[in-house]
């Protein structure tokens, strides 16, 4: 997100330790509805609900359910949420309702929790050899989960399946690579039967004891490796001709034919990582970037992708330096920036894009008119993280 973004909780917002977390998220009840007149699904008609995560004005995080009407001048709202210890980034609808959700690396917990149920969250703390890098997918049999992480004393960064249940890891695989980042299913191109993933090896160096802090740039190894679904055998790996382009997020083309994939760029010249592209594109065999925005674009992109989605009409990726969404076609060429002052998560339904800023979301964002819906009261000024999800 954007770097002026606090990177610690203040002193009156202090992490909690493991005790006080599952006291707070579970034992004191905080995982209850905030708007019960809209909790029950007759009551969200036509409404979408998003899975999102997001820190409060007052320094504290959340993870819950967002709620919006599509189509109609209604303000976006809470509807669920619960306290966390600190910042979530990646979260994991699942089929039941419950709603998984990591820790930003390097992160010390993961939670499964049932919003507007009085069934207590399940927490996952870790024990100091791996920390949880901020994304979590699940099996598509839903009784797996798949989380991306990073041994505290080498560096190197591990694919751990866990139960779905109990979020207890049964295996790990390397990833051939550090700082792994999000990864994703590829039903296109199975291996005997099985679906692959695609992991983005963000490949920026950073040291145990500094947490996020980057060093040694010039070592930088950012790639896209491709595993078994099953057994975790590497069966492809793609790299960027710069080297200073990390590999951070990703989404399908609606075919599922096309990966798009957010970069983030660490170029120590500032004129580089301004014009740097923000979008590279995978078609299963070639790995290239996409069009960079046009040089009349006033600081352009800052080199920054937050998030991205893909809709019929190409692929968007938020642009939090440049208060705005990156729009390109389906080949990636250029469109235009759509402005949204502090702009991140983005989720599509259907056709239409919806995005979050600081104190309005865009839906059908890359419309020529998108319709703005305010944030209630009970989000005013929460930054919402990097992503949000549909949730049923």
């Amino acid at each position: 997100m954007q770097a002026k973004r606090p990177e610690r909780i203040p002193a009156a917002s202090a992490p909690l330790s493991r005790r006080q977390a599952l006291r707070l998220g579970a034992g004191l009840g905080l995982a209850v509805p905030l708007a019960a007149a809209w909790a029950g699904p007759a009551a969200a008609t036509g409404s979408l609900r998003l899975a999102a995560a997001w820190q409060q004005e007052d320094g504290g995080y959340r993870i819950g359910v967002l709620q919006a009407r599509p189509g109609q001048d209604a303000p976006l709202r809470a509807v669920h949420s619960l306290d966390i210890p600190t910042r979530a980034h990646g979260l994991c609808p699942l089929a039941d309702g419950s709603i998984v959700a990591a820790s930003r690396r390097p992160g010390d917990w993961l939670v499964r929790w049932w919003p507007g149920t009085p069934r207590e969250p399940v927490w996952q703390w870790s024990d100091g050899t791996r920390s949880f890098n901020g994304h979590v997918i699940a099996s598509p049999d839903g009784r797996l989960l798949y989380s991306t992480e990073t041994d505290a004393d080498t560096g190197q960064s591990f694919v751990v399946q866990r139960s779905a249940d109990k979020l207890d890891t049964l295996q790990e695989w390397p990833t051939q690579g550090i700082d792994a980042h999000e990864l994703i299913w590829d039903h296109r191109n199975p291996a005997g039967g099985v679906p692959t993933l695609l992991v983005a090896n963000g490949g920026v160096p950073t040291a145990p004891e500094t947490g996020r802090v980057k060093r040694a740039l010039e070592t930088m190894d950012s790639s896209i490796v491709r595993l078994h679904g099953r057994t975790g055998e590497v069966l492809g790996q793609w790299r960027l001709d710069d080297q200073r382009l990390s590999l951070r997020h990703l989404a399908w083309n609606p075919e599922g034919t096309v990966l798009g994939i957010a970069l983030q760029a660490e170029h120590s010249a500032q004129p580089l990582r301004q014009a740097a592209p923000v979008l590279a594109l995978f078609d299963g065999t070639a790995l290239r970037t996409a069009a960079p925005a046009p040089t009349h674009l006033p600081g352009g992109l800052q080199g920054y992708g937050g998030s991205i989605a893909a809709t019929p009409g190409g692929w968007a990726v938020s642009c939090p330096r440049a208060q705005g969404i990156a729009t390109f076609g389906a080949q990636g060429e250029w469109q235009r920036l759509v402005a949204l002052p502090e702009v991140c998560a983005l989720a599509v339904q259907g056709t239409a894009l919806w995005a979050a800023g600081l104190n309005h979301t865009l839906e059908d964002a890359r419309s020529a008119a998108p319709r703005t819906h305010a944030h209630r009261s009970e989000l005013a000024k929460a930054r919402v993280d990097n992503h949000w999800y549909l949730a049923g």
